[in-house]
């Protein structure tokens, strides 16, 4: 009973905050979850990142769902990736069930229903509002590391931006880039050598394997207008909920190139893009990135740099960043210190690779004198957690076992009736949803590649036609000079007299005197 009562008192004193918070459950001892004991999430930490972990089936993505819900009731808005495609339900109202009302019996607090206000958007064809970004968005240095490029490459890189900014050749999509490579290397590679040095036609053509590899993921469909705008993911509807945009990227699982290459260039545009706003009450937005082990994966060396910079450095814009993964390990261990919020469903342990992962995992928690983690994490049940957080002052709060609440909203996909419904009601699919393709690189140096190749076409005619009256005149000159020879006097009588010669020797041989 002491241990019961310590228990308790420590959960208190751990989740329990001044500032806003919102009830991600109750607190668990062994298998007994002590009503009313709360585990709140204060808001005011969320944008130290976060971590949802656990094996299939545990309840992760129920999770990510009950987490978005409560922040758009406390008006903060968030961007969902929906890899497989069971997000959506957050845009209706749960059915309710009698275990629903049990389990929030258990843990002290009543069962509502609702939905959130949602905003669906699209890499692809899924239905929803296309995000777009310009190839000169990223900029020579991001563009360089989504590619893997070395050092020469990289300035190739920088020249093809460079030329393209001095001379207003707008970089849109990627045909416009490898067109400008394409002029480098071809009519304008005197011009460009001329102002910054020899360029290699081996480099330029591993750049274009490159351009061409990251095409056969449909990048082509990202790059380009109308380009997104990161402002449009805080957005706060009439009633003050946070508005919760989800990308549909049911598709993507085979294109992992596409996906880090999208989310990088939106933390840095968004990076780049929000104010300074150090440490708020509740933050401007959370990212949650399901399956995040597609973005490590396919990650160059030189991308997790940048990911780990612009992990540390984009708290500081009120933005908080949720990667959620089957395993802790998924996570590179630099970027998996950075995270602040940590909820861990259970874990399975079939070989011994998977004992040793669990034994791994249990290492990123605070030590507790209430739980064995390692073999806790092992019995944890469906909706079942352990949680731990950061308090106002940066300090983890008690990793407690938790009975997580259920989803105020479906727990299921919407139908496809329902999803036309939100895209028709959509203002960002009016907005963005338009196909642009204005004048650029491409069309602008194909006219100058025209032009060229007419003006060499011309040259070479006015050779060949100087060349042909040259000849012509040379060949009048020659039967002028015979005509003259032949017409002067003299020659006309030295003919006369050959002829006359061989007559009469022709007479005589014949017997004839003349």
């Amino acid at each position: 009973m002491a241990n019961q009562d310590q228990f308790r008192q420590s959960i208190e004193e751990g989740y329990t905050f001044e500032n806003p918070s919102f009830v991600l459950g109750g607190a668990m001892l062994g298998e007994e979850t002590l009503t009313n004991s709360l585990v709140r999430i204060p808001l005011g930490t969320l944008n130290r990142h976060g971590l949802i972990a656990g094996a299939t089936g545990t309840g992760k993505t129920k999770t990510l769902q009950i987490i978005a819900e409560q922040l758009s009731r406390e008006g903060v808005p968030s961007l969902l990736m929906d890899i497989k495609g069971d997000l959506s339900g957050i845009a209706v109202a749960s059915g309710g069930h009698p275990k629903i009302d049990e389990r929030h019996e258990a843990i002290g607090i009543p069962f509502t229903a609702g939905a959130s206000p949602v905003e669906l958007l699209s890499l692809s064809d899924e239905p929803g509002a296309r995000l777009r970004a310009t190839v000169v968005e990223f900029g020579p240095v991001l563009f360089s590391k989504m590619l893997d490029l070395n050092d020469t490459q990289s300035g190739i890189v920088a020249v093809a931006f460079k030329y393209a900014e001095e001379n207003a050749l707008p970089l849109l999509d990627l045909k416009d880039f490898r067109k400008i490579l394409q002029w480098i290397t071809g009519e304008g590679k005197e011009e460009i050598e001329a102002d910054y040095g020899r360029i290699s036609t081996a480099s330029t053509g591993a750049i274009m394997r490159r351009i061409v590899e990251l095409e056969t993921q449909g990048a082509e469909q990202f790059f380009g207008e109308t380009s997104f705008d990161v402002n449009d993911l805080t957005r706060i509807d009439e009633l003050g909920r946070g508005i919760v945009s989800i990308l549909r990227l049911t598709d993507v699982q085979d294109k992992p190139k596409l996906f880090s290459t999208f989310m990088l260039q939106m933390l840095a545009e968004v990076y780049a893009t929000f104010p300074e706003e150090g440490d708020l009450d509740r933050p401007k937005l959370v990212i949650f990135i399901d399956e995040a082990h597609l973005v490590f994966e396919e990650a160059t060396d030189a991308l997790l740099d940048q990911l780990e910079a612009i992990i540390k450095l984009i708290r500081s814009k009120g933005v908080g960043l949720f990667f959620v993964t089957q395993n802790p390990a998924d996570i590179p261990s630099d970027i998996l210190g950075q995270l602040g919020l940590k909820v861990q469903h259970a874990l399975r342990a079939f070989t011994a690779k998977d004992r040793k992962a669990i034994k791994l995992a249990s290492e990123n928690y605070p030590l507790t004198d209430f739980y064995d983690v390692d073999q806790t994490l092992t019995e944890l049940g469906t909706g079942e957690a352990f949680v731990t957080a950061l308090d106002r002052k940066g300090r983890p709060t008690p990793l407690v076992r938790t009975m997580l609440r259920a989803p105020e909203s479906r727990m299921d996909v919407l139908s496809e009736s329902e999803i036309n419904d939100i895209v028709k009601r959509s203002p960002l699919v009016k907005k963005y949803n338009k196909d642009v393709d204005r004048e650029s690189a491409y069309e602008m140096l194909e006219e100058k590649m025209a032009a060229a190749a007419k003006a060499e076409h011309k040259e070479e005619m006015e050779k060949q036609k100087a060349k042909a009256k040259k000849s012509t005149s040379r060949r009048r000159a020659e039967k002028s000079t015979f005509e003259q020879i032949m017409n002067n006097t003299t020659t006309r009588q030295i003919g006369r007299t050959i002829a006359r010669e061989f007559t009469r020797g022709l007479l005589g041989v014949l017997g004839i005197k003349k």
